[in-house]
């Protein structure tokens, strides 16, 4: 079994919430990273004994919150002496809106595993795309690269899509698996 470890943002409860789906399918650790773009020594140390890595932050003006490239920022001593070559990665954000250029932070977060020597994990599902479809299928919104989430500005995050955290824990049993295939 692969140690796999989910590293987020969340500002208002809904990334955290697809944090947990994600964690569950992947029997991961979670990190929040806090208010002020930070996670203690200890959750260095986590983050560099882990055989797989997913990255988590809300998709905001286009792009990761700065708390979450603060993180990214600070990972470059893991990036200097290649503490994290070869680990699988993953990503996911969510946003209000259905599109909200959510890509972007899947892009950005995917360069960032690049940039470490890591082997990034596409979704691996087919999108729900029917007349028939609904919110509540697997993929709705038709993500590849990583999971994308749609979390309504006006609710709780107990009203983001079943779909969408049905979709969450597959992926990080996927990320989870490829790990377990690599660093088993």
């Amino acid at each position: 079994m692969s140690k796999a470890v989910v590293v987020y943002f969340s500002g208002y409860g809904h990334t955290q919430r697809v944090a947990e789906y994600v964690a569950q399918g992947a029997n991961a650790t979670r990190i929040a990273v806090d208010e002020n773009g930070d996670i203690t020594a200890d959750e260095w140390e986590t983050l560099n004994a882990a055989d797989a890595i997913i990255l988590g932050a809300p998709t905001y003006m286009g792009s990761v919150l700065w708390q979450f490239k603060k993180f990214a920022d600070a990972s470059s001593k893991a990036w200097f002496t290649r503490a994290w070559q070869d680990k699988v990665f993953g990503g996911f954000t969510n946003s209000a809106s259905l599109n909200s250029d959510k890509q972007v932070s899947l892009i950005w977060m995917q360069t960032l595993a690049s940039q470490h020597g890591g082997l990034w994990v596409s979704l691996g599902l087919l999108p729900s795309n029917t007349k028939t479809a609904t919110r509540e299928d697997v993929n709705s919104l038709g993500g590849s690269v990583g999971l994308l989430v749609q979390s309504p500005s006006d609710g709780p995050a107990d009203d983001i899509p079943s779909g969408d955290l049905e979709t969450a824990k597959q992926y990080g049993a996927r990320v989870a698996a490829v790990a377990s295939r690599l660093h088993g």
